[in-house]
């Protein structure tokens, strides 16, 4: 009875949802995605130039743009500042009433505006020009108030809103949207960028736990379960009891890691005699490491795969850490 009042309801549903939706959606991406072709068609020196004046600025970027356009010079701010430029956003309108005062000499500009005659616009261009601070112009017409001003505009191809009255800002803005990503990522290139700096930036939820080194949450020191090759198990045997990771390492005569003595290597072994064994004799050779550099992400799969709960962390082939899967786990990495 329920899978019938379901695949009714299913049906029902289907009924509500005029086809002609399905259509209004793929030609408005078609257009956008047109739009982005064209775009990237479209790239010549003037990207280059604008990276150049980025690159030289010794203070912050300040982007700015009204309306429509300001909601997207705030993405492309708050991408910029996560990228490793220092970005700002200011508002036009308050711009004028005091917040001009954030945009100072070192600084860049870059300014939105599809027609390029936004008249909120005016008192910070002319503040850029007034303090000679680089302006870029990302703009639709580059004949406009805004780019014959600007330093390097950046020209938004030709093409139709994917509004059907042509007036909402649908198109412009994606491709606007789409070229701040492209400043964005070219700046990230130029600067080599690392994702050690973007963990610095993003310490929080899901991207900051995906970027956790294996040295930032592993055991170090006396902590490190270790015997040297010739111990007895009656000793080994203390050492893992006196830890919480089930296992001890086992290290050569160069203090390089040559094997592992775990809970399972003691029932494999058990014999009136074991306590008298000599830890060479009883453990598993070449166990699973990772290194102290790798990702924590990377442990935690190589624990994942071979059925194991903790790692040796080593450099060298020497051991410096152990890592266990509840490490992982507290930090967040899933």
């Amino acid at each position: 009875m329920t899978a019938n009042v379901d695949d009714s309801a299913a049906h029902a549903r289907a009924e509500d949802t005029p086809p002609q939706d399905i259509a209004v959606a793929r030609r408005v991406l078609d257009i956008e995605a047109n739009a982005l072709r064209q775009l990237s068609s479209a790239m010549d020196a003037s990207f280059t130039e604008a990276i150049r004046l980025l690159m030289a600025v010794q203070g912050r970027v300040v982007v700015t743009g009204m309306g429509k356009s300001g909601h997207v010079g705030r993405k492309i701010a708050a991408t910029m500042a996560s990228t490793g430029t220092p970005t700002l956003y200011v508002h036009p309108g308050e711009a004028s009433h005091g917040d001009l005062g954030m945009i100072a000499r070192g600084d860049a500009v870059i300014a939105l505006s599809n027609s390029g005659e936004t008249s909120e616009l005016a008192d910070i261009v002319a503040h850029a020009r007034r303090f000679s601070i680089p302006l870029i112009a990302i703009v639709g017409k580059p004949n406009s108030t805004l780019g014959n001003a600007a330093d390097v505009a950046l020209v938004l191809p030709p093409a139709t809103e994917a509004c059907p009255m042509g007036l909402a800002p649908t198109t412009s803005t994606t491709v606007m949207l789409a070229l701040g990503d492209a400043l964005s990522v070219a700046l990230l290139d130029r600067k080599g960028f690392s994702s050690d700096q973007f963990k610095l930036l993003h310490p929080g939820g899901k991207l900051g736990s995906l970027l956790i080194k294996v040295e930032e949450i592993m055991h170090s020191g006396a902590a490190v379960p270790l015997v040297a090759a010739d111990t007895r198990m009656s000793e080994a045997i203390l050492v893992i009891t006196a830890n919480s990771f089930g296992c001890a390492g086992i290290v050569g005569d160069d203090g390089g890691l040559v094997g592992i003595v775990t809970d399972g290597d003691l029932r494999r072994h058990m014999s009136p005699d074991l306590l008298d064994q000599r830890t060479g004799d009883v453990m598993t050779a070449d166990p699973q490491t990772i290194r102290h550099g790798a990702l924590a992400a990377e442990a935690l799969g190589r624990m994942n795969e071979f059925g194991i709960t903790s790692l040796f962390v080593v450099d060298n082939a020497r051991p410096v850490g152990i890592v266990h899967v509840h490490d992982c786990l507290k930090a967040g990495v899933l």
